[in-house]
């Protein structure tokens, strides 16, 4: 296979409301629900019976420790990438993307993290703890072992977050700055996308309303802009859908729809 795609569902240090761990099954319910179709916009047929190039392994079984999660996380992404295969995984919080890359750096040399989202997730702490979701990419880049950390989107910076974007020399593109155009890339790449860079009126299902953001166009078009740079993406995740705050289905449906173009992407 060349992709394999993993339900990651674990909320547990969610900071303000739990609920993303039900999102896997909506945003799968929403893949097969007969509303739209599996091909992506370039017009690649993902359909399963038809496209043998991915396959779904099903949701972890996780812990609420979050020391016994985030190792089961790590362990069951290496499992999945040993033969070679790509990872998209579907959270889950954000700060299942750090056990993810842990795994992706494990095999992967220098790689780009592409972060789209309405926060930096730069704290060193938040209410004292540190393995908030609002957390993971300083655990990821203290550790040192990704070469850059793009993100994109982020409309709600912090004094404290500025400064560690400044510490670890993180390419920080604001939701304030016109347009939404990648920069130059090198690979390999990771793509992590929380459903918030988006305004909430495109998608009501996240846990914390961030107005002001990007359209589900904006966010398509970048995708886009990663795929003409014809990188190596080798891994991705879709986080912070919260099913319990969605309307008519309408987030499962653009996380869905985030989900085949990332195959897309990958494939």
């Amino acid at each position: 296979m060349s992709v394999k795609v993993l339900g990651v569902p674990y909320d547990v240090h969610s900071s303000y409301l739990r609920g993303p761990a039900a999102a896997p099954p909506a945003v799968r319910a929403a893949l097969r629900s007969g509303s739209a179709n599996w091909c992506t916009e370039d017009g690649r047929d993902l359909a399963p019976d038809v496209n043998a190039d991915w396959a779904d392994l099903g949701d972890l079984i996780l812990p609420d420790d979050v020391h016994e999660a985030t190792a089961l996380i790590r362990g069951a992404a290496c499992d999945a990438i040993a033969d070679g295969a790509k990872l998209l995984a579907l959270g889950g919080d954000h700060l299942v993307t750090w056990p993810l890359v842990q795994a992706m750096s494990d095999r992967h040399d220098d790689i780009t993290i592409v972060h789209f989202d309405a926060h930096p997730d730069l704290y060193d702490e938040l209410d004292g703890d540190r393995y908030s979701h609002a957390c993971p990419f300083a655990r990821i880049m203290e550790e040192g072992r990704v070469a850059r950390l793009v993100q994109m989107g982020i409309r709600t910076m912090t004094p404290h977050q500025r400064d560690q974007a400044d510490r670890f020399g993180v390419d920080v593109l604001e939701a304030r700055n016109p347009g939404a155009v990648v920069p130059a890339l090198e690979g390999p790449v990771y793509v992590s996308i929380d459903i918030d860079v988006l305004d909430p009126a495109f998608a009501p299902g996240m846990s914390h309303f961030e107005p002001g953001g990007w359209s589900t166009r904006q966010l398509l078009d970048a995708l886009g802009q990663i795929a003409t740079q014809e990188l190596d993406v080798v891994g991705a995740d879709l986080v912070e859908i919260n099913p319990d705050r969605d309307v008519h289905g309408l987030t499962a449906m653009v996380g869905a729809k985030i989900v085949r173009e990332l195959l897309g992407l990958m494939l």
